[in-house]
């Protein structure tokens, strides 16, 4: 993009960016290559900006179908020499785990940052899982960025361990720090940075049991000398207490923790009343620096938010280095859940130093508040699809769901979602189920998240001879993460990049004779499917497609020229607010009413209730 200051920006220039920003950034300042992902909040906008960038020949950039693929892709580039970035949300690891383990016994020549992005609080997610974990469990060294300035500092240094070792590098971030938005220093954009030549090496690229034996102690190693790098990392800084003071107590801090410290040292003005180690490379452990730490404290307060990993290591060391000092961590309000707070610390600051607190108390929630849950679109075709299952199979149907927008349909008037596993998991859990209790099973799953894992549950259900209705709810983009490209995008859309696969070409590929395709806002077609396949054995996909309202007014650029409005106010229209409860509609008194800024056209409440709604123009 012509003149966005990450492309254009040098060295002396100060700008505001989200966190996310500032990791393209770093990355950019490091020279990377080549950017694979998948997407997911809150990881998405790194990808999404080095998209809109473009790059002038500087990097590619690869939307892989998931989060393995993805790293995949990024471990070949690496094997062949170039920097590679790899994106992804902390449960996307899960599914990347097995090429990474075996990536960080091989080394990656080139050099590999995989960025994993953490959602305490659960705020776009499934689980609270800490990734940290990873690090430990497949020797990564972590960094932990706490502003959008470390967020771009740790990128760089993250690529260049990633080359020194020769080894894969985790950049743990957390909601907090890639939604956050900060004054950011620029360094200068270096000139195209060379790829390391490939050299091929199959007694150590082809892990073969006795590769791999020999490869372990040279990861050990390596992770060696990653503690020694992390010893007098510039990110790994002891603080001492202000004014000078003599205090043997201490707090180490890790991740976004830091700031909340930070703040709350300040707010209390306690700042004379502890030393600080604040750790930004947290793994592997600077076991010295820590040890010098703790040997000025008789007691230590250790802030991480996620697990007590850190608070656990450091009670290890001592007790390994024969330290006495009393370590301290997790509480009753300092919990494994959720994210912190300066107010939470603050609060465990005042007890722990036993100081009044200056923390407000939290003000009560007003009881009679409505719930805002979150809701399908005005003009989502999801919403239609449900609505005509609903009619078809009622409660007769079990109900399996999958990830992405649609889950919503959890709630009443919907309910067409009784469980839910992990992305791709409609289909193999919803086969699973089918088998063991003998009842109808409709799964549903969208196009992205089909392409992702879903492709392998559907052969798998064909191959075993399951019962399954599969529902394959084709919106034309990626609609959850922002809108971006899948296998199934249209052509049009994709550029040149990247090539449309036709999706009913692809199911029938893998074996599915029973599939029809239908639009999502016809529902005499969509119902009359549905019915068509109800009493069917074995395996029969429906594909329902309709653009994502919102992607086809941003993106597409089209939008309905009518509006629906009541023409008849009754009992037609009031169970049409019940079955459908679209969010346009609303109750005025004890009529009902559509707001015209909401209702985006698609004019299923004409289908469901013909003589209660009429359109008209905008």
């Amino acid at each position: 993009m012509g003149n966005d200051p990450l492309l254009r920006g040098v060295r002396g220039e100060r700008h505001l960016l989200l966190g996310n920003e500032a990791i393209v950034r770093g990355a950019l300042e490091a020279g990377v290559h080549m950017i694979t992902c998948y997407p997911g909040t809150p990881s998405s906008e790194v990808p999404d900006t080095f998209l809109r960038l473009g790059g002038e020949g500087r990097y590619r950039l690869e939307y892989s179908i998931n989060e393995k693929v993805a790293l995949e892709v990024g471990a070949g580039a690496a094997l062949a020499g170039a920097m590679c970035l790899v994106t992804m949300k902390h449960v996307g690891l899960n599914v990347a785990a097995d090429p990474l383990f075996t990536s960080v016994y091989t080394g990656l020549p080139g050099g590999l940052v995989l960025l994993t992005a953490d959602d305490p609080g659960c705020h776009s997610s499934q689980n609270e899982q800490d990734n940290r974990h990873y690090a430990r469990f497949a020797s990564l060294p972590c960094f932990e960025p706490a502003s959008a300035q470390e967020a771009k500092e740790m990128t760089r240094e993250a690529f260049r361990l990633a080359r020194e070792l020769q080894q894969p590098v985790m950049l743990r971030t957390t909601t907090r720090v890639s939604h956050m938005r900060g004054p950011v220093d620029f360094d200068d954009l270096p000139a195209p940075q060379p790829k390391v030549a490939f050299q091929r090496d199959p007694g150590r690229f082809v892990p073969v049991p006795a590769v791999a034996r020999k490869r372990h102690p040279a990861l050990l190693a390596n992770m060696e000398k990653a503690r020694q790098i992390a010893e007098n990392s510039r990110f790994n800084v002891a603080r001492e207490p202000a004014g000078g003071s003599a205090t043997r107590i201490g707090i180490i801090a890790s991740g976004v923790a830091r700031n909340y410290l930070a703040d709350a040292l300040a707010g209390g003005g306690w700042e004379d009343r502890a030393r600080v180690l604040e750790l930004g490379m947290t793994w592997p452990l600077p076991r010295d620096l820590i040890s010098d730490f703790l040997q000025k404290c008789d007691r230590v307060l250790v802030l991480e938010e996620g697990a007590d990993l850190l608070e656990e290591s450091v009670r290890a060391l001592a007790q390994r280095r024969g330290i006495n000092v009393r370590i301290e961590g997790k509480d009753e309000d300092l919990t494994e859940q959720g994210e912190y707070s300066t107010t939470l610390v603050m609060r465990r600051l005042a007890v722990w130093l036993n100081c009044p607190c200056p923390a407000k108390p939290a003000r009560p929630v007003e009881p009679d508040l409505p719930g805002r849950p979150p809701n399908l679109c005005a003009g989502c075709s999801h919403r239609a699809v449900y609505y005509a299952v609903r009619h078809v199979f009622g409660d007769e149907a079990i109900y399996s769901s999958d990830i992405g927008c649609y889950t919503l349909g959890l709630l009443p008037p919907l309910r067409v979602a009784d469980f839910l596993v992990c992305m791709g998991s409609s289909v193999s859990a919803g086969s699973g189920f089918a088998r063991a209790s003998g009842k109808p099973v409709v799964g549903f799953i969208g196009d992205s998240t089909f392409f992702h894992s879903g492709m392998t549950g559907l052969v798998n259900a064909v191959f075993n001879r399951h019962n399954l209705l599969l529902v394959i709810l084709d919106n034309g983009t990626t609609a959850m993460t922002g809108h971006q490209p899948n296998p199934g995008m249209q052509q049009d859309m994709l550029g040149a990049t990247s090539v449309h696969m036709d999706m009913e070409t692809v199911v029938r590929g893998l074996g599915v004779t029973e599939c029809a395709r239908v639009r999502a806002f016809n529902l005499k077609s969509v119902i009359r499917a549905l019915e068509s396949m109800k009493d069917k054995p074995g395996v029969r996909v429906l594909i329902a497609e309709e653009p994502c309202a919102l992607y086809a007014r941003r993106r597409l650029k089209k939008s309905q020229p009518r509006v629906a409005e009541v023409a008849r106010q009754g009992e037609e229209a009031l169970r049409c607010l019940e079955q459908l409860a679209c969010p346009a509609f609303y109750r005025r008194g004890d009529n009902l009413a559509v707001d015209e800024t909401l209702c985006s056209g698609c004019m299923i409440c004409l289908q469901i209730a013909p003589t209660a709604f009429k359109a008209k123009k905008r």
